[in-house]
């Protein structure tokens, strides 16, 4: 099996993984409060395993593989989907927040970035 096919098969085990953890923050735990929740905790955590991601496609990079700062930004992209939904219950001023921090971090990346 290929390092790319590899790579796909332990995106969906992960995925399954945010699934089922997001599932049982809301059932049992009951530490989510509405069943939306559970979409937004989707968004936030995969988005966090897609920066993950990102940052081994850059230890490991394949020939004609999506580069990994596309990666880390569509990573960064969901997370702050996911947590600006997130946060948006409480205040409006908590989702521009993070949104501000999101777009601080890619700013950095982009700054930082080797070409």
């Amino acid at each position: 099996m290929s390092t790319p096919a590899k790579r796909e098969l332990l995106t969906i085990g992960v995925f399954l993984m945010v699934v089922v953890v997001s599932i049982l923050l809301y059932m049992p735990l009951a530490l989510l409060t509405d069943w939306t929740q559970i979409l937004q905790m989707i968004l936030l955590l995969f988005g966090c395993w897609v920066i993950v991601l990102a940052g081994i496609r850059a230890s490991n990079p394949q020939k004609y593989e999506r580069h990994p700062y596309s990666t880390f930004a569509g990573g960064l992209l969901l997370a702050a989907i996911g947590g600006a939904w997130f946060v948006s219950v409480y205040s409006w001023i908590y989702t521009l927040v993070v949104l501000l921090l999101i777009v601080a971090t890619l700013a950095i990346v982009s700054a930082l970035k080797k070409r």
